[in-house]
C-alpha cells in the first residue's frame, strides 16, 4: 500500500501564490508517475499537472505558465507550485501516484482546499 498526505493548501489573494506539496510513504516503486487533480464544486476532477520519475511534465492548457510540478525522488515527494492564481482554480487539490503494470495501480491523497478569492 501506499500513502500519500497532501499540505499547503489554504485561501489566498487573486495573484498570489501557493506551493503545494505531497509526500508517498508506503511500498513506493522507484519508477512511477505523480500528479495533481483538482475538483471544483459541481464539477468533475480535472488534471492539473503530471510528472513522470524521470522528471517529463504534463500541463493542463489553463495552468500552463502559471503552475510548475516537479518532484523529489529521493523524499518521495511532489510539489506544485501555483502562481498568479486566479479565483477559478479555487478548489480541492488532489496529489496521485500510478505504478505498477502499464501504470494501472493508482493512489490518492486525501486533497486540500485551495481558496482564491477575487
Amino acid at each position: 500500500q501506499v500513502q500519500l498526505v497532501e499540505s499547503g493548501g489554504g485561501l489566498v489573494q487573486a495573484g498570489g501564490s501557493l506551493r503545494l506539496s505531497c509526500a508517498a510513504s508506503g511500498r513506493v516503486f522507484s519508477s512511477n508517475n505523480m500528479g495533481w487533480y483538482r475538483q471544483a464544486p459541481g464539477k468533475q476532477r480535472e488534471l492539473v499537472a503530471t510528472i513522470t520519475s524521470g522528471g517529463n511534465a504534463n500541463y493542463a492548457d489553463s495552468v500552463k505558465g502559471r503552475f510548475t510540478i516537479s518532484r523529489d525522488n529521493a523524499k518521495n515527494t511532489v510539489y506544485l507550485q501555483m502562481n498568479s492564481l486566479k479565483p477559478e482554480d479555487t478548489a480541492v487539490y488532489y496529489c496521485k501516484l500510478s505504478q505498477g503494470i502499464s501504470w494501472m495501480t493508482h493512489y490518492w491523497g486525501q486533497g486540500t482546499q485551495v481558496t482564491v478569492s477575487s
